[in-house]
């Protein structure tokens, strides 16, 4: 079955709205692993503006689950990186004033640095994935790369989803079979929700892992964050079947 990795970027927004510590992310990624969840996904930027650095390193020896850090590969992130030592570095192309991830990496033209950056982590036995969208140019340029996961940007999906989801996730059955010839696991994440996840999840062969954080944070204000981490759990287990 699909694996479920939950970012808690945004219960570290919410806390540092008004400084202090409440939430308490700490507290809030044990319970996320505790309700089901099998992997925490966190997103530091450079401005700290929701995960900090710190956070980073307090989450590690806390955890149970897998923990996966996302980010650009600048000189600060990938010593954070290699000094924590997660299980998972997932690259992503986004600039010091994204708000959010907004596309994947051209893993053609980025060769290089990728390369580099791929061939450090997975000295320091850090698993690499890379953030591309759903091409599968890109997919076999991070195959070459050497990298040994993708994650697939799955906001076009979402956007298309409700008028057409045939259409919508034709592009991401096609990426992910080229995932699977080049060897290559598969995770994907990016505007993924109740909604249209199980759809998702059922016809993309070879899934791995979802990471999953602005839609399932924001379900929990309605349905509490126990319930929700199951509900998104069992959308995985109707997808598996």
């Amino acid at each position: 079955m699909t694996r479920l990795s939950v970012n808690i970027n945004k219960i570290a927004t919410l806390r540092n709205s008004r400084g202090g510590n409440i939430p308490d992310l700490l507290e809030a990624a044990r319970n996320i692993e505790r309700f089901g969840g099998e992997g925490i996904t966190v997103h530091p930027r450079p401005d700290e503006r929701h995960i900090r650095y710190a956070d980073v390193r307090a989450l590690k020896p806390l955890l149970t689950t897998e923990f996966n850090i996302e980010g650009y590969p600048g000189e600060r992130f990938v010593e954070l990186v290699n000094e924590v030592r997660p299980a998972q570095v997932t690259l992503v192309p986004d600039g010091p004033d994204a708000i959010t991830s907004n596309a994947g990496w051209d893993t053609l033209k980025n060769k290089d640095l990728l390369t580099e950056i791929t061939a450090g982590f997975q000295a320091n036995g850090i698993r690499v994935s890379i953030f591309v969208d759903a091409d599968p140019r890109m997919v076999e340029g991070a195959a070459r790369i050497g990298a040994d996961r993708v994650e697939l940007y799955t906001e076009a999906y979402a956007t298309g989803y409700k008028s057409d989801p045939e259409r919508a996730i034709a592009p991401f059955v096609s990426a992910a079979e080229a995932a699977q010839g080049c060897g290559l696991g598969l995770n994907a994440g990016h505007d993924l929700s109740l909604e249209n996840l199980e759809y998702f999840a059922a016809r993309i062969p070879g899934l791995l892992e979802v990471s999953i954080g602005h839609a399932l944070i924001s379900e929990a204000l309605y349905l509490g964050l126990e319930n929700t981490v199951r509900l998104y759990r069992q959308k995985l287990r109707n997808a598996a079947r």
